[in-house]
């Protein structure tokens, strides 16, 4: 049973890498249209709840990628809307994504004192 949620990870996220590389290579999007394409598709498929089943059924094959981002802002707003209506969409948003957004800054901060970014 191990080896199968192993498997169906690596498919799905694969399968979702694939589509990032698709966007740039064959529609030569730059890195930041796919990017932003693949948050607004994952978002779309939570506020369809598409993206939860997707969860359940490929576990870090789905949370891992940046379409779970998407499903995160959304999730976390349409939860605290809710509770909150209008003011809970926004404070939702950052409530959920806040650690991952923290912890992107802060090693990147770290990252660029390591190794000397160039630009």
């Amino acid at each position: 049973m191990m080896i199968a949620m192993f498997f169906w990870a690596f498919v799905v996220g694969g399968l979702i890498c694939v589509i990032g590389q698709i966007l740039l290579d064959v529609f030569k999007l730059t890195p930041a249209h796919t990017l932003t394409l693949l948050v607004v598709a994952g978002a779309i498929l939570d506020g369809f709840g598409l993206y939860e089943p997707l969860i359940d059924f490929a576990g870090a094959g789905a949370t891992i990628p940046i379409t779970s981002f998407g499903n995160s802002l959304v999730h976390g707003a349409l939860q605290e809307a809710e509770k909150h209506g209008i003011v809970g969409v926004l404070t939702g948003m950052f409530e959920v994504t806040s650690a991952g957004i923290s912890a992107a800054i802060v090693f990147g901060f770290i990252g660029a004192l390591l190794f000397r970014p160039k630009g």
